[in-house]
């Protein structure tokens, strides 16, 4: 789930809150894998069952990915998706600590199911939901038909992004978690894909959730490290690669950090006898795998191609997804269309 209890120490002059209309005309790399998970757990009925079509497929993800993909558009958001390719093998051991929890809280789900607790199912059923090839698959179908770019990365998505934003073909990685910032992205934002009016978990209150930019350089500047130190500090904490050293939370890894200079020697002084599986975890922040083989190009959506997919295969409602079309086309003749130009072209204007 990335390391998203960094957020304890980015001071909060450098988290800039916005309003949609404010990224419009802005290029941003969106980690898909996140997004899609964030639409599978949002979007259910009241008891937590997610959406379905008649041969009962899960369709949450399309919802959301179509639907939310045309909002951020319409504010003029160029938003390109990056999918992960095949995770690192240190990322084993959390994969299989994911696979637990979920099927932990499908039990749960069907207990609380049938003692009538529907606030309690519908919580299990977020936590239990399921991203698999199939809806990838038809998520990157349905991207396509959108004429909304998306990428394939070589291992991280995150880190996908991240490289993008470092080379200055997206202004920013999006995501919910701060692994963007540890990849080198020089700006992470977040909420982008929940912006609107959301329910707190457990509750009966709603908040009105804004997009936030992260700046990295302003985290350094602030807390007085490297970009290299802040990698650290988040692998002592424990990220998706490493666990962490035992009772060390974000402000104590920032006092070794500082204190010590590096993970090497802030290891040394925490007493871990064995720094190898840190070192490793540190070196996938530091050197990942990315690609350079990618094309940000948004195309003219292809209206038939969505109709069949949604409506002719997965039974969505056939006039909303035409309103929705309409939508769709308009911000594209109005924000998309006739700005085809190259990447350098595009920020030399800017």
């Amino acid at each position: 789930m990335g390391v998203t209890a960094l957020r304890e120490i980015i001071p909060k002059e450098c988290v800039k809150v916005h309003e949609l209309r404010a990224l419009s005309g802005k290029v941003v790399a969106l980690d898909a894998y996140n997004s899609l998970y964030q639409f599978l757990a949002a979007i259910r009925s009241e008891d937590g069952k997610p959406l379905m079509d008649s041969k009962g497929r899960v369709t949450s993800h399309l919802s959301g990915l179509f639907y939310r993909t045309i909002n951020l558009l319409e504010h003029g958001i160029k938003v390109a998706y990056v999918f992960d390719g095949k995770p690192p093998k240190l990322k084993a051991r959390e994969i299989q600590k994911r696979q637990k929890i979920k099927e932990k809280a499908e039990k749960l789900y069907e207990e609380a199911i049938k003692r009538g607790d529907i606030e309690e199912a519908r919580k299990y059923a977020q936590m239990s939901a399921r991203l698999t090839k199939d809806m990838v698959e038809e998520a990157k179908k349905l991207l396509d038909a959108m004429g909304v770019p998306w990428i394939q990365a070589t291992s991280e998505g995150e880190a996908q992004a991240a490289y993008m934003a470092s080379k200055g073909d997206a202004w920013a990685s999006a995501s919910q978690d701060y692994d963007s910032l540890l990849f080198g992205s020089p700006r992470l934002v977040r909420n982008l894909t929940i912006t609107g009016r959301r329910k707190l978990p457990g509750k009966k209150e709603y908040v009105e959730v804004k997009p936030e930019e992260v700046l990295l350089k302003c985290v350094l500047d602030k807390l007085g490290i490297t970009k290299e130190q802040l990698v650290d500090i988040a692998v002592l904490i424990g990220t998706d690669f490493n666990e962490g050293v035992k009772g060390v939370g974000p402000k104590t890894a920032l006092r070794y950090i500082k204190t010590y200079g590096s993970l090497e020697k802030a290891l040394k002084a925490l007493g871990v006898k064995d720094p190898e599986p840190f070192l490793e975890a540190r070196e996938i922040f530091l050197n990942p795998e990315v690609t350079d083989d990618y094309k940000l190009e948004w195309r003219k959506p292809d209206t038939q191609k969505i109709i069949e997919i949604l409506v002719y295969e997965h039974d969505f409602n056939e006039e909303r997804v035409k309103r929705a079309i309409e939508r769709l086309m308009k911000a594209w003749r109005e924000k998309l269309r006739g700005k085809q130009v190259t990447l350098d072209m595009f920020f030399k204007k800017k």
